[in-house]
């Protein structure tokens, strides 16, 4: 990144994102975002890096009329992530995600075959929450669904139920494969049930 993207990025930081963010926390910084909307519904919180190119949303395009992204403190927010809010999103402190991962508590409907799924209900899911100190591996998609704290998702996974504290997800859908045992004080590979 170069030295003039850095200082337009804080410049910004320090007039225009301070004031259309619902919060918009010290030290923070979004580089060169490819879209943000609904910034009014949006809270990010202190020492928050955000690279470039992402999509941050939080629009009532279901039900709910007051969605909510928040972004905790300490996180990392990879290039090209699309983190997209209809109800509830909470990303927690220290979460890390690599590029190109997706965060979503809402599909599209597809039951009616005679129209189109453009032209069908956005529904939404549950509310979203990524645990403190997680980290979400390359290509992740994480949709309707929850990731415990101190989780690892593996690269391309795709979250589609909650995943429990202190594991380490992967494949398609996201399964546990390990487990860190308080007792041994390990990470434990998970039976095949």
């Amino acid at each position: 990144m170069g030295l003039w993207n850095k200082i337009a990025a804080k410049l910004r930081a320090m007039t225009y994102y301070k004031l259309c963010f619902r919060q918009y926390g010290k030290h923070t910084l979004i580089l060169c975002p490819l879209l943000l909307e609904g910034t009014k519904n949006i809270s990010i919180g202190d020492r928050t890096f955000i690279y470039d190119q992402v999509w941050l949303a939080a629009m009532p395009l279901t039900e709910n009329e007051h969605p909510e992204l928040h972004i905790g403190n300490k996180c990392g927010i990879g290039h090209f992530n699309h983190i997209y809010a209809t109800n509830r999103i909470v990303i927690e402190d220290s979460v890390l995600t690599a590029d190109r991962v997706y965060i979503s508590d809402t599909i599209h409907s597809y039951e009616n075959p005679d129209l189109s799924i453009k032209d069908q209900k956005v529904r939404s899911t549950k509310e979203v929450v990524i645990g403190e100190g997680s980290w979400l591996g390359e290509n992740v998609c994480v949709s309707g669904a929850s990731v415990g704290k101190h989780c690892v998702i593996g690269a391309n996974a795709v979250v589609t139920h909650d995943i429990p504290d202190y594991s380490v997800a992967v494949g398609i859908p996201a399964r546990v494969i390990k487990r860190y045992n308080f007792e041994t004080q390990q990470w434990e590979k998970v039976e095949d049930k």
